[in-house]
């Protein structure tokens, strides 16, 4: 499995499909990982598609110091990974938490930004969908088994409808793991530590729309699940008044979509044919 070493000494994986399209690092989910974007490689065929687990997730290193489970930490390590590759820049696919990465890079980094398309996060996180994810961040999850967990998904998550037992059972496969104790996550559980020392949720919000604007002239893309309590519909209205960008709102899909419905490959397909 190919890794590359931190400057505090971590291995970090990453997958790279190599090729001579345009690179786009595929950035995850808070506690999710690199196998998020398994659903979007079809879309992603005409680029070279890197993903990469941040430290504490799936296959990387956990960190000895939680602290270092932090957004600024994180964007150096993908600038790590870019290095790593020989690669003068690369366009960001970020899904939630990858989206906050994408607007850090591009205010420490934008030279090495070729585009950026958000899914389903952009500079305003709301609050009510925050606070659900403080709830479960870090801890393991209820059920016994894959089957439970997936039987429990389908009926529990809110925001999807119509989402097969089938892709369920894909969801936590990916990211729980079967223990004879039960289900267990598949992260550092002091990932959760780390957020709360970081967050209130309730507390003043940092302005990220100067992070934003600092992506004018990119290949933009957003896109929204129509029923997320992450990124509201009035900041999806205002990020592409902001700047041009291509957009796309997924019906019935919360936080997140899973990037292969029609509309969100669509908007994939068309987003990488204008990166370089």
């Amino acid at each position: 499995m190919p890794h590359f070493q931190t400057s505090d000494g971590l291995s970090i994986y990453f997958d790279d499909t190599g090729g001579d399209g345009p690179p786009v690092l595929c950035l995850a989910g808070l506690t999710r990982n690199s196998s998020d974007f398994d659903y979007a490689l079809p879309a992603l065929a005409d680029a070279r598609v890197i993903r990469l687990d941040y430290r504490g997730r799936g296959k990387s290193d956990w960190a000895e110091d939680f602290n270092t489970y932090t957004i600024a930490q994180e964007a150096q390590d993908a600038l790590a990974l870019l290095d790593h590759l020989c690669l003068d820049k690369a366009a960001i696919l970020g899904t939630s938490r990858g989206g906050l990465l994408a607007l850090h890079l591009a205010d420490i980094a934008p030279e090495r930004l070729s585009g950026v398309c958000f899914n389903d996060v952009g500079p305003v996180i709301e609050t009510d969908g925050l606070e659900i994810i403080l709830v479960f961040i870090g801890r393991n999850p209820i059920w016994k088994t894959h089957e439970d967990a997936a039987a429990a998904f389908a009926t529990r998550v809110p925001g999807f409808d119509g989402v097969p037992l089938s892709r369920w059972r894909e969801e936590v496969e990916k990211h729980f793991i079967e223990t004879p104790d039960g289900l267990a996550i598949n992260y550092d559980p002091k990932l959760r530590n780390a957020v709360l020392a970081q967050f209130d949720p309730r507390g003043p919000k940092p302005d990220l729309w100067p992070l934003l604007d600092a992506l004018k002239g990119l290949p933009l893309a957003v896109i929204r699940g129509a029923n997320s309590d992450i990124l509201s519909a009035e900041t999806f209205a205002k990020m592409q008044n902001a700047l041009p960008m291509l957009s796309a709102e997924i019906p019935d899909r919360g936080h997140v979509p899973f990037l292969d419905e029609p509309p969100s490959v669509t908007l994939l397909q068309n987003w990488t044919t204008k990166l370089n």
